[in-house]
């Protein structure tokens, strides 16, 4: 073996791959939320007595959890300007990857909502509560009480899927290794580095999710 480690490039470039974490945690959280805000209107359109509603939903979620993400960023940042519509790369990948997450949040929220016993939304109808306050004040509470712990396993996995965004060159960890490797070619220093500050990020994003789950947890 002829390989002969050096870690004093990565040491050089550490800000910048700091600085790529930071962003893929923004877009996380950015995407994550818009994907919950639409994974919440959708899960009602699946389960509403609206057949439009519900074949509008059914084919929202079956377009995008089937379609690669990397086809889906490429069609938003190459193919939508073809159309008149140019976004920024950032702002691009933001409201791909929101699409992306609202299609299996619905999914998430969907089965969660099923799960509230009938019971319950009877007593609510019963005392007087519209529908509107039915859905904020009993279902959704219940439902993210729930879905809680798919929701942050979730949030790990949208995390490593902005690795993706260095196909169109926001320079997120991925792609701040890449360019590591490209400048220097010291190949296993930048993506074993990359990979350890993968972990690392989801380890404590998964950590501290777990803390939060047993906050709201109903003793």
């Amino acid at each position: 073996m002829n390989y002969h480690f050096n870690f004093d490039v990565v040491k050089r470039n550490l800000p910048l791959m700091i600085q790529g974490i930071e962003l893929g945690l923004f877009m996380t959280v950015i995407s994550l939320f818009l994907g919950v805000l639409l994974g919440i209107i959708m899960a009602f359109a699946a389960i509403s007595h609206n057949r439009f509603l519900n074949r509008l939903a059914a084919l929202y979620t079956a377009f995008f959890r089937n379609t690669p993400l990397l086809i889906l960023v490429y069609i938003t940042y190459f193919g939508l300007p073809d159309l008149g519509i140019r976004l920024e790369k950032i702002t691009s990948f933001i409201v791909t990857l929101a699409f992306y997450a609202g299609a299996y949040m619905t999914e998430v929220f969907r089965a969660g909502l099923a799960a509230i016993p009938k019971g319950i939304i009877e007593a609510g109808q019963a005392i007087g509560l519209t529908g509107i306050q039915i859905k904020l004040k009993i279902q959704l509470p219940i439902m993210f009480r729930s879905v809680l712990p798919s929701m942050s396993n979730y949030m790990i996995s949208l995390f490593k899927d902005t690795s993706i965004a260095a196909s169109i060159t926001i320079p997120e960890l991925t792609y701040q290794a890449r360019r590591l490797n490209v400048e220097t070619f010291r190949v296993f220093e930048a993506w074993l580095t990359a990979a350890v500050l993968y972990v690392a990020v989801c380890y404590t994003i998964a950590f501290l999710l777990r803390r939060f789950e047993k906050a709201l947890r109903i003793p």
